[in-house]
C-alpha cells in the first residue's frame, strides 16, 4: 500500500438559502470537511471567510437569496466560493480610513485570505477567496500527517505481508511493541479519515474489519510469536 500517494481532497458544494441562521450550519459543515482533509490549521480563517462571504450576500443581495458554497483545492491553496444570482451587487474593498459600515466584510476577507476576487458569469457571480495550506500539492499531507504515515509504514513492513521478500534484518526491528502499536493506531485513524472524506461508511468499515480480524484470529492467521 502506497501511503505516499496523499490524501484525496475532492471538491464539494452545498446549496443554501442566504439567511443569518444558515451561517453557523455552513461553518460547522466546513469545519467537518477540513478536519477530514487534515487542514485544521486553516479552519478558523476559512470559517471566518465563509461567514463574511455569506453575510455579504445577505446584506447586499438580500435575505432568502438561493446561493451555493463550493470548496475545493487549487494546488496548495484552499479555495472557498459563494455563488449567488445577482451580477450587479459587487463586493467592494473600502479604504482602511473609511468610516462606512458597508464593505467591512470584504476588508476582513482581504486581511485573512491570501487572495480573493469576483468572477462574473451570465446568470450569477462567484465571490471567492483562497488560503495557503502549507501543503506541497493538492493531495499532499500536512507535516503532522506525513510524519504519522511514515511511522505507520514501518510496522506494515515488519508485518510480513510480502512473503516473496526476505524478512527484515534483526537490526531493523528497532520499534518496541508500544511504539509499533501507536504507529498502527495512527495509521488506522488516518485510513478511517480517508474513508470518511470519500463518503464511505466508517462505522461499517470498522465492523467489517473487526469481523475479518476475528475470523483470521480463529484460523490462527498472523498470531505466531
Amino acid at each position: 500500500m502506497d501511503c505516499t500517494a496523499g490524501l484525496l481532497r475532492k471538491p464539494w458544494d452545498l446549496l443554501f438559502v442566504a439567511e443569518p441562521e444558515e451561517v453557523s450550519g455552513l461553518r460547522h459543515t466546513l469545519r467537518s470537511h477540513l478536519e477530514l482533509w487534515d487542514l485544521g490549521e486553516v479552519t478558523d480563517a476559512a470559517q471566518l471567510c465563509v461567514s463574511e462571504l455569506v453575510s455579504n450576500v445577505i446584506t447586499h443581495v438580500g435575505p432568502g437569496t438561493p446561493a451555493k458554497l463550493a470548496v475545493s483545492m487549487n494546488g496548495a491553496y484552499l479555495r472557498i466560493e459563494v455563488h449567488d444570482p445577482d451580477t450587479r451587487a459587487l463586493p467592494t474593498l473600502l479604504d482602511a480610513s473609511s468610516e462606512a459600515e458597508a464593505g467591512r466584510g470584504v476588508a476582513i476577507i482581504d486581511a485573512v485570505a491570501d487572495r480573493w476576487g469576483v468572477q462574473l458569469c451570465l446568470d450569477q457571480k462567484v465571490t471567492w477567496c483562497e488560503l495557503q495550506t502549507g501543503l506541497s500539492s493538492t493531495h499532499g499531507f500536512c507535516a503532522g500527517m506525513a510524519d504519522r504515515v511514515t511511522r505507520a509504514q514501518v510496522p506494515m513492513c515488519l508485518s510480513g505481508d510480502n512473503p516473496g521478500e526476505p524478512p527484515p534484518a534483526p537490526s531493523s526491528r528497532i520499534l518496541s511493541t508500544a511504539i509499533a502499536e501507536e504507529a498502527a493506531i495512527g495509521m488506522i485513524t488516518d485510513l478511517l479519515r480517508w474513508l470518511g472524506a470519500h463518503g464511505c461508511d466508517v462505522d461499517g468499515a470498522l465492523d467489517r474489519a473487526q469481523t475479518r480480524y476475528e475470523a483470521k484470529a480463529a484460523e490462527g492467521v498472523g498470531l505466531s510469536t
